[in-house]
């Protein structure tokens, strides 16, 4: 097989890995914020991690080295990422942070494309570049759609708040109407009541 061939085989390869990471979603599900300890020690056992991982990159030298920082540092900013997304615990943080996921990812196939030579090179970053758009895309498509339905809930609910009262207030002016029919001790003893009963006293 031609070394063009196995390149072009290589770029197709990394676009079709790429498109996966960068896709994958991260979780959007609220759930309770991390505490803040929780989140301090999250981002030094990032801090810890990333020190570790750059140390296995000494060894290594070209393409391979900078492949091995590429992946530690994006493994660091998602660790950083996810971490402010759980203790954030909102739409644009979890938006952040996969996009973190999305930018590791494509930083780590820049590199690699860097093994390529020509057009199978230019589609490799082209590929790369393409993916990390759609990434951004797809998280920012989300954030908003749940902003929308967070803004949503929170219309319905102040609908249903205003309607609330409103009838409330229809039905109180009903009660007091009905009060009037009565005669004076007992006419007083309803208004009374129908004060309590709708909270007008």
């Amino acid at each position: 097989m031609s070394r063009l061939l196995i390149a072009l085989f290589v770029a197709a390869g990394l676009g079709v890995a790429v498109s996966a990471a960068a896709q994958t979603p991260a979780p959007t599900t609220a759930s309770p914020p991390m505490s803040k300890d929780s989140y301090t020690l999250a981002n030094e056992n990032a801090e810890g991690q990333y020190m570790v991982d750059k140390g296995t990159c000494s060894p290594l030298s070209g393409n391979a080295k900078d492949i091995c920082a590429a992946e530690a540092k994006g493994k660091y900013n998602v660790a950083k990422a996810e971490a402010e997304a759980a203790h954030a615990n909102t739409p644009k943080a979890r938006e952040d942070a996969r996009i973190a996921h999305a930018q590791a990812t494509h930083d780590v196939a820049i590199q690699k494309c860097d093994a390529l030579a020509g057009n199978p090179k230019d589609v490799c970053v082209k590929e790369a570049q393409a993916e990390l758009v759609k990434a951004k895309a797809h998280a920012n498509v989300d954030r908003v759609v749940t902003d929308t339905q967070k803004d949503a809930a929170t219309k319905q609910a102040d609908a249903r708040k205003d309607a609330n009262e409103d009838k409330r207030a229809a039905d109180y002016k009903v009660a007091m109407a009905k009060c009037q029919a009565l005669e004076a001790a007992a006419k007083e003893a309803c208004f009374s009541s129908a004060r309590v009963q709708y909270g007008k006293s």
